[in-house]
């Protein structure tokens, strides 16, 4: 009878945010306040129970995804992230462009969200497609698909990091994981596939340009990539030599995402702003604007803390992992098809992760699964079959002014091949480690 409740709610859910279009943090609270009631925890439990739901799972998250968001608005304000484009279209060449603007689209995903990211790159791939009289698509999907990859696996991106917190990983080793499952799937979902659509006619739209001032003066390109890339420098160094020398506290301290974050804020805040004369000021109101535009992400997973705790302190949680053990699956397989699911009915991956690590998240506490690589193969699930109710679905069939079908059979296509080929990496690396 719980899985039942449960089933209806996340059903709920699913219509109040595609047939209701009411607002993601609303629509969490009311189903989270619906479980409650129907699950039989006391009414007085249930604010608490949201307190405490909503707390636990941004208190541990804030800090890193505000400050993430902040490296990012700043790479692509002060023109760091065209210039990295720039420097990799120069020493690739037109031979291989398509590489060039997928390594672009990785490096700079990093530590942009999928949307800055996605805005940026669109107008520098239409200015490539019209000077070497390229297929649209051909060129421009590979390096979506790498902005979608590092949006599923790679922290500081609000699913992995809220996954890490949930599955009690480790920030530094599942980024070690998860570029060695991303980069794969990056190339079968990217320059592979899209072998198979040189010839899907695309007109694209003229309106899309880069809004950045063509005179402006450009930070150099080794200021560029040292400070997008720090993040992810500073916390594999700091895991690896914590592995090597455990234990030690000052290690620790260095390696923890948090203080990582907090370094590379300030170092970029001198590299890409003081050093290029950007008054300080200036740089404030860059890191200000950042915070706006994460609020919502950062309710959106408030919400799904909310109901996941709803699920927990109702007991409804063990019932269903319990439950979960009996299924002849392997429980890296059952954290995937969850978020896929869950994709595939609500639209957003950050959601499909957040829901279904709630659901999981008592069989990997127990050890029935590597939390780390547990993180992927969620994260895996998230990015499945994009379709009508996903906004970068639109966006990219808007940009490319492409037909609905021409859609589906890309874009769907690129983001389920993102999937599967995430989940076989992960699998595989389970034989391995």
């Amino acid at each position: 009878m719980a899985f039942v409740i449960v089933v209806c709610c996340i059903a709920l859910l699913v219509l109040l945010l595609t047939w209701a279009r009411l607002n993601a943090f609303l629509a969490f609270l009311l189903v989270s306040v619906v479980a409650g009631v129907w699950l039989g925890l006391p009414l007085q439990q249930i604010p608490a129970s949201l307190q405490k739901g909503i707390g636990d799972t941004v208190g541990g998250l804030i800090i890193i995804l505000c400050l993430g968001a902040m490296l990012g608005k700043l790479v692509a304000e002060s023109g760091a992230a065209r210039q990295i484009a720039n420097a990799l279209m120069r020493t690739f060449g037109p031979k291989y462009v398509q590489w060039a603007l997928l390594l672009a689209g990785f490096i700079i995903g990093i530590p942009l969200f999928y949307g800055v990211g996605f805005v940026l790159m669109v107008p520098l791939i239409f200015s490539v497609i019209y000077q070497y009289k390229l297929p649209a698509v051909y060129i421009g999907l590979p390096t979506l698909a790498a902005l979608s990859v590092t949006h599923g696996f790679l922290p500081p991106h609000p699913s992995p990091v809220a996954l890490v917190g949930q599955f009690k990983a480790n920030m530094g080793v599942t980024l070690l994981y998860g570029l060695a499952v991303a980069i794969p799937a990056i190339v079968i979902a990217g320059p592979v596939f899209a072998t198979r659509l040189k010839r899907m006619r695309t007109g694209p739209l003229q309106l899309f340009q880069l809004k950045e001032d063509d005179a402006a003066p450009l930070p150099g390109a080794t200021n560029s990539f040292l400070t997008a890339l720090l993040p992810v420098l500073l916390l594999i160094v700091t895991t690896v030599m914590q592995h090597v020398w455990p234990g030690r506290p000052l290690l620790q301290f260095a390696g923890d995402a948090q203080v990582v974050m907090l370094f590379c804020l300030l170092a970029a805040t001198y590299t890409l702003g003081i050093l290029q004369g950007t008054a300080v000021k200036k740089v404030m109101q860059i890191y200000t604007e950042a915070v706006k535009d994460v609020a919502m992400i950062l309710l959106i997973i408030a919400g799904a803390g909310a109901l996941k705790q709803i699920l927990s302190d109702s007991g409804v949680s063990l019932q269903i992992a319990a439950a979960m053990q009996s299924w002849r699956m392997h429980p890296l397989i059952l954290g995937w098809l969850m978020a896929a699911i869950i994709r595939a009915c609500v639209g957003s991956a950050t959601i499909a992760g957040i829901t279904a690590a709630g659901m999981i998240a008592p069989l990997v506490l127990e050890g029935h699964a590597d939390p780390n690589l547990m993180v992927l193969s969620v994260g895996a699930g998230s990015l499945m079959f994009s379709h009508v109710n996903d906004a970068g679905f639109w966006m990219f069939k808007e940009y490319f002014s492409l037909s609905l079908r021409n859609t589906l059979l890309s874009w769907s296509v690129m983001e389920t091949v993102v999937g599967i080929a995430g989940l076989a990496g992960v699998l595989l690396l389970d034989l391995i480690v």
